[in-house]
């Protein structure tokens, strides 16, 4: 598989420092029932790299010395690790905010018929990928069956109370492009997703996230295959706002990866830059040392334009 990487370590992006500290995103493992063509993490039925519970221990004692509110929950399929309800208990006995970023598809695989009910019990938030309403689009992008799969998680939540008026079982979907553009507005889209989903199928969530394909591992192999990867960065040069560098996720974020290891955001994850400082790797046990602050400075590289596009992308959605 060809790499971007080269590709993107000389850029004239804008220097970003961070401000804060408020969310952890741990990577729980590239172990994933699905392998799909947009998949930034090269995920798959066939990766063997898993966060061990030493380290999710470790980031839990750094999450309570720096005052972390959020643990975001990422992967492959997080559900997949085998210490996953481990860490989620133990992440809520200390009081924080738990987000999962959920395959719909791994609730109907299998040994995983906990995961529903589990994460409704301990009121987890859930972002749900669900790449577009059309069952072609969403097949073509993440294998046969992927919709009706999804379509059928996606109602058992909400019999839980996900996405329900009143119950505070927060459900967000994710739309992802199928190939090298823009995600579409995202307010407008969101009203597509609730009405055809709505009318359809009778289901309900919250918000949608729309979130712009990073050109970085497999889309990034993919998008070199086709020779469009200069017109897919020319798009998003073209396409940069300033306005969202106020607000791009690695400003108060850590990503940390299966071994313990800090980035700035899942993206320079994996593409292996750690953050910003220069000099050794760092990691979460180097953040609780008396003497370690807060690391400020954060490393870009050409694939930030995907972040600042536009709408701004993030994991939280559309920035503007």
């Amino acid at each position: 598989m060809r790499d971007t990487l080269s590709l993107l370590l000389e850029t004239e992006f804008p220097r970003l420092r961070r401000e804060r500290l408020d969310t952890l995103q741990l990577n729980l493992g590239y172990l994933c029932n699905l392998a799909c063509v947009h998949c930034h993490v090269n995920a798959g039925p066939n990766r063997k790299e898993l966060m061990d519970r030493e380290t999710m221990e470790l980031a839990l004692a750094v999450a309570g010395r720096h005052g972390v509110g959020t643990l975001d929950l990422t992967g492959g399929s997080p559900e997949m690790n085998p210490e996953f309800r481990w860490l989620v208990r133990a992440a809520r006995s200390r009081g924080l905010h738990v987000m999962d970023r959920l395959n719909p598809t791994i609730m109907r695989e299998p040994g995983y018929e906990w995961v529903g009910p589990f994460l409704a019990e301990h009121r987890l938030e859930i972002i749900a990928s669900l790449p577009c309403y059309s069952r072609e689009n969403v097949d073509a992008q993440r294998g046969n069956g992927v919709f009706e799969a999804s379509i059928s998680a996606l109602k058992e939540l909400n019999s839980l109370g996900y996405g329900r008026p009143g119950s505070g079982l927060a459900l967000n979907l994710v739309y992802n492009p199928l190939g090298a553009s823009l995600p579409p507005p995202q307010q407008a889209l969101e009203a597509d997703y609730k009405r055809l989903l709505g009318e359809e199928f009778g289901i309900e969530f919250n918000a949608l996230f729309t979130i712009t394909n990073m050109p970085i591992k497999r889309f990034g192999a993919v998008l070199l295959s086709k020779g469009q990867y200069d017109d897919y960065m020319v798009l998003l040069k073209n396409a940069y706002r300033a306005d969202n560098l106020k607000s791009v996720m690695c400003r108060n974020l850590l990503s940390i990866d299966y071994q313990g290891y800090l980035y700035d955001c899942d993206f320079n994850q994996m593409l292996g830059l750690p953050v910003g400082e220069g000099g050794d790797r760092p990691h979460l046990r180097d953040l609780l040392k008396p003497e370690k602050k807060l690391p400020r400075r954060i490393a870009v590289g050409e694939h930030c334009y995907g972040c600042t596009a536009g709408q701004g992308s993030s994991c939280g959605g559309a920035l503007s």
